[in-house]
């Protein structure tokens, strides 16, 4: 039986290299935003928190209409570890970790998440990774006892700032999944692995 892990989404950022928002652009018919609640929603992840900037912009809608939970970010100027924190404040207080991701990693599958879900102890495992041929990907778990590393103030690397302080105990789950390494962040990367 696995855990009841709640996920994050961070779609606050300003999408400065991208030119427009990344949370709206579209893959295979859906918008990312969607598209990454739809997956962790499909894998029987609730609830499912997406942090925006401003709840009632085009990202909120995008999330509310996909079943996510809107929370708001109104500075996502320190990066994604901002949005992270936003959410670990909103989490229930039972929830024994949480799922990150951000919202320009649209292509994970369902089968990812609980392939992580599984592997996760909660109070023994604090960070699980999937991995491709080798390479680390997204969604990431972190487990309740890192939360309060993790809202640190000025964290100088984000959340790899914990998550070098805790290499040894992170544990790496092997997927048929190359999505979990696409990040989609200028319009080349975009035109590469998503548009036709």
């Amino acid at each position: 039986m696995t855990p009841d892990l709640p996920a994050i989404i961070a779609a606050s950022g300003l999408s400065t290299r991208m030119g427009t928002s990344k949370s709206l652009l579209e893959s295979d018919g859906q918008s990312f935003l969607a598209r990454v609640v739809g997956t962790f929603r499909e894998a029987g992840t609730e609830p499912v928190l997406v942090v925006v900037r401003n709840p009632s912009g085009p990202e909120g809608s995008a999330a509310r209409a996909a079943g996510g939970l809107v929370i708001q970010n109104p500075d996502p100027s320190p990066g994604p570890i901002s949005s992270l924190q936003a959410g670990i404040r909103s989490l229930p207080p039972e929830a024994p970790g949480t799922f990150f991701c951000p919202a320009d990693h649209p292509r994970f599958l369902p089968e990812t998440v609980r392939s992580l879900a599984d592997a996760f102890t909660p109070g023994v495992s604090s960070i699980v990774t999937p991995t491709w041929e080798g390479r680390r990907g997204h969604p990431v778990i972190f487990g309740r006892a890192l939360f309060p590393e993790l809202l640190e103030p000025g964290l100088p690397q984000g959340a790899r700032t914990v998550v070098r302080r805790y290499l040894e105990s992170r544990v790496e789950i092997p997927v048929d999944d190359p999505g979990i390494l696409i990040d989609i962040d200028t319009p080349e990367e975009y035109r590469r692995h998503i548009a036709p």
